[in-house]
């Protein structure tokens, strides 16, 4: 098993960092992690309904992350 380990140096063990929507920092990764799985595999199908979908909750969670959002230009999203 790996050890995941915190991208804030100033966390302490048993900290975690909350985004504004109440989860945790680990929690919101993962939960880009899963939106973006899903914008690829609704990519390949080329359903551009899912993929507007999976591309609007990517740029939410990438804003609540305090990170840069993503562009869509292929959806008219940027």
């Amino acid at each position: 098993m790996t050890a995941i380990m915190s991208l804030n140096p100033g966390a302490l063990g048993t900290e975690t960092l909350e985004s504004t929507n109440g989860f945790s920092t680990g929690q919101s990764w993962g939960a880009l992690r899963k939106a973006w799985k899903g914008y690829r595999i609704a990519k390949v199908q080329a359903d551009n309904a899912r993929m507007t979908e999976y591309a609007t909750k990517i740029r939410k969670i990438q804003g609540e992350l305090g990170i840069t959002r993503s562009t869509f230009p292929n959806l008219g999203i940027a």
